[in-house]
Parts: structure tokens; sequence; C-alpha cells
């Protein structure tokens, strides 16, 4: 691991490992944000499985009916009856935060023209299995709104996730590696440069002792 470009000095030591302590604090903090996301991305996920059964097998019974409408009337007559819609619908979108992810909320409001909440045709040339259909259609709608929002939400947890993996793996397996070998580096040229020290220091008193012996013996000899 390729150590950081900087001057081997106590004072620079010392922020490196001010740094590299707040590396760790980031790094646990940013473990826990991921396990926790993966907590709520898969409690979503679970839901939307349940849901996508449920769904997929209402909307087999809605395709069924309709084909039995369809076995019954005349083409021409579904199309006149479901071509003006009496009803209006509109979608809110609202969103809330998980986990500092902000994920959207659906909710479908219904208004029917006149106030009724009739079908959007007659009932008199019509067949009862075009009723039933539609009623199951209509049944379902707040299944599918739910199941849009859940694998939405899914969506942006997973990307959340994959975002604080990366910056989890970038601080665990790059950055705090170079801080601890920067400081190992630091350190290893400040034991040297100390002992460097030590060396000239023993150097110069073994001078001095010296030059006092010949000054000593050099008097005596006088």
């Amino acid at each position: 691991m390729a150590e950081l470009r900087v001057n081997p000095t106590r004072m620079e030591m010392k922020r490196i490992q001010t740094r590299y302590q707040t590396a760790r604090k980031g790094h646990k903090l940013l473990k826990d944000k991921r396990d926790e996301l993966m907590k709520q991305f898969l409690d979503v996920v679970r839901e939307d499985k349940l849901l996508r059964e449920r769904v997929e097998a209402a909307l087999t019974n809605v395709y069924r009916s309709f084909t039995v409408a369809g076995a019954v009337s005349s083409p021409k007559m579904l199309e006149e009856a479901l071509i003006c819609p009496k009803k209006e619908g509109q979608l809110a979108v609202e969103y809330k935060n998980m986990m500092s992810v902000t994920v959207p909320v659906f909710q479908m409001r219904v208004q029917a023209s006149g106030g009724s909440d009739s079908y959007n045709y007659g009932l008199a040339f019509t067949s009862g299995e075009l009723d039933a259909s539609l009623r199951e259609l209509s049944d379902v709608m707040e299944d599918l709104l739910r199941m849009a929002e859940l694998e939405k939400t899914a969506q942006l947890l997973a990307e959340e996730i994959e975002r604080t993996r990366r910056r989890v793996n970038a601080l665990e397996y790059i950055l705090m590696p170079q801080y601890l070998e920067t400081i190992k580096s630091i350190k290893m040229k400040l034991d040297e440069n100390e002992r460097g020290n030590t060396t000239r220091l023993m150097k110069v008193k073994d001078m001095m002792i010296k030059a006092q012996l010949q000054q000593k013996h050099t008097e005596d000899e006088e």
C-alpha cells in the first residue's frame, strides 16, 4: 500500500493520526448505516414479493373476467361502453426520508363525474362479466400503486447501499491503510533521526573527552 507523501515530522504524524481516528469513526458509522440500509431493503423486498404474488393472482382473474366479457359481448359494444370514462384519477406523490434516502409515497384519488360512483356505461346493454372485471381491476389498483412504491423504494435503497459500500471499502482498504503506512514510515524516520543524533552526540562526547585527555597530558609533560 503506497504511503502519503508528507514531511516526516512529529507534527505531521500527529495530524495523520488525527485523520486516521476520524476515518475509523466514519468507517464504523458507514458500516452501521450500510447494515441498517440492508435491513430496510430486505424488509421492502419481502413485502414487495408477497404483494407481487397477490397482484399477479388478482390480475390473472381480471384478465379471465375480461376474456369472458369479450366472449359474451361484441367488441363494438365493449369499445362504446369503455370509450368515455366517468371517473378521473389523480396520482399524488409525496416523499419521506428512509435512512437519508428520499423515497416516494403514492396515493391515488379517484373522482366520479356528478359525484356518482357508477360505472363508465349504462347497465342496460352490458354484461355482468364486464361489471365484475372492472370491479376486480378497481380493487387491485391500490395494490398496484403500493407495489410501484415498494419497487421504487427498493431501487433507491439499492443505489444508496452501493454508494455506502464503496465508501466503506475505500476507507477500509485504501485510506486507512495509507494512514497507517504513513504513520509507520514517519515513526521509522523519526527513530532513525533520533538514533543518528544520539550517535553524533556520543561521537562529540568522545572527541571532547579525547581533547581533554590530550590537554591534560600536555600540561603534565610541561
